[in-house]
């Protein structure tokens, strides 16, 4: 099983089997070649500087780099691999190419460095993919609220029907978080865009690299400041979990929102055949699975967060072995965001609001209550006292069994001496209409036409720098 090793001499025998199996990281690990390679060339031409290659040499250990990194891209390639990790791996790779030059490689860096920087240029990357599928999934959002520009709903607090707000303007909301998310993946890539090579194990290296030099060959922003810290640091990993599990909390309420407005119950929503599943037994059903399984995958991202937290929080500084799990939570958060941000945007794009349904829910509900007391304040009474009366309206519509439409200005004024002021039926009859009482709502972040307009433009404008 033992393959090749980046130490040994210490030792008088090899590690068990059992260890081995235990410990090595290949299987999940692996992924991170071609961030290995890019890295190794870069610091190739950093030992050429000070003087440990010739310009022969890391001419020679480059383009072995670059054939391993172009022959990795062949699912097979690691196929029967006996290495511990990727880094041994790409290490007997070279050996088989450059002969004992790839012994060279090695001066002055260690693996834990190594191991950072490899995981902060795969990152990164991953970072910015996370970005524009999140832009792709906030344009799906516009899109669907500019099919039902005018769609009247009910929004909902305790789930209980509150107030009527536009189809768009609820849209908006998530836009709204999906773009905090955004900034999230923004930070989590720039905190892994620091190059840390030349730090060493933990003290620094003992060669005068020019690690600017390396860092833009890199395309990194900036190097990093204490190379203890680089050998302790895995923030920027905890910072994309994060990031992924408040997105991913994000994605799993917007599925439970479309599961319920999908519903029979609802009826607001009709699914596509595409992101939907039937039953086995069930002839008749028409299952949201794509949202159910949005809603079950943001445990595992938040599992991931977790773990990382728990395997970080006890540990000295500077390296442990333990850090080498942050991979596998790394790496499954980011697949499955990846893949979630495809399932929300695909759904998104074929789902059909059935504008009826909503628009009568709300007109047989007294989602018009606040807009009703707030018609009396403009009138000079009291908020609370209009609140009072207004309440005192929906009790003896519920008790009667009358729903908003089935007032008007007369029967209004016979209700309460509040009502009967002039002008004050005439004008809380009007709002009686759902769609009346959202016009007066014209403050920024409202839910009025005018308001909503104004945001939709806002937003298709920050997503058009999300994606510059």
């Amino acid at each position: 099983m033992s393959g090749m090793k980046l130490w040994g001499g210490r030792f008088e025998s090899g590690p068990s089997e059992v260890f081995e199996r235990y410990s090595w990281s290949l299987d999940f690990d692996k992924r991170l070649v071609d961030a290995d390679t890019r890295g190794s060339q870069a610091f190739a031409h950093a030992l050429r500087r000070v003087g440990i290659l010739t310009e022969e040499e890391a001419g020679r250990l480059s383009g072995a780099f670059e054939e391993i990194r172009q022959e990795a891209e062949n699912p097979s390639y690691f196929d029967g691999a006996p290495d511990e990790d990727v880094h041994t791996f790409v290490i007997r790779k070279l050996k088989e190419k450059v002969a004992d030059l790839a012994g060279k490689i090695h001066t002055g860096r260690s693996r834990n460095e190594q191991v950072s920087l490899d995981t902060r240029l795969w990152l990164r990357e991953a970072s910015a993919l996370t970005q524009s599928k999140l832009a792709d999934l906030m344009a799906a959002l516009l899109d669907f609220a500019g099919r039902h520009p005018n769609a009247t709903v009910p929004g909902y607090t305790h789930l209980r029907r509150a107030q009527a707000v536009l189809w768009p303007h609820y849209l908006l909301a998530y836009f709204e978080m999906f773009a905090r998310d955004w900034q999230r993946f923004d930070h989590a890539r720039r905190a892994a865009n620091v190059m840390p090579l030349g730090s060493g194990a933990l003290a620094g290296s003992g060669f005068p690299f020019d690690r600017e030099a390396i860092a833009r060959e890199l395309g990194f922003e900036a190097v990093t400041r204490n190379s203890m810290d680089v050998s302790a640091d895995r923030d920027f990993v905890l910072d994309y979990l994060y990031a992924a599990s408040v997105c991913m909390i994000h994605l799993s309420r917007l599925a439970e929102d479309w599961i319920l407005y999908s519903s029979e119950e609802f009826g607001w929503l009709e699914l596509s055949d595409g992101v939907t599943s039937g039953s086995s037994l069930m002839p008749q059903k028409k299952n949201p699975d794509s949202l159910e399984l949005l809603r079950g995958k943001s445990g595992r991202v938040l599992g991931g967060l977790n773990a990382m937290l728990f395997i970080l929080k006890g540990l000295p500084t500077t390296y442990n072995r333990d850090m080498q799990e942050d991979k596998e939570q790394l790496f499954d958060a980011a697949d499955t965001m990846l893949a979630s941000l495809d399932m929300a945007r695909t759904v998104a794009e074929s789902a059909v609001l059935k504008e009826g349904p909503p628009l009568a829910a709300a007109e047989q509900s007294w989602v018009v209550a606040t807009d009703l007391a707030e018609a009396l304040s403009r009138h000079g009474l009291p908020f609370h006292a209009a609140h009072q009366v207004v309440g005192r309206l929906v009790l003896e519509s519920v008790r009667a069994g009358r729903t908003p439409s089935q007032w008007d200005a007369a029967s209004l004024a016979a209700f309460a001496p509040e009502f009967a002021r002039p002008g004050v039926s005439e004008d809380l009859a009007r709002l009686l209409d759902p769609r009346e009482g959202m016009k007066t709502r014209v403050v920024k972040g409202g839910t009025s036409p005018s308001s909503v307009a104004e945001a939709l433009a806002e937003a298709a404008e920050r997503l058009r720098a999300f994606r510059s």
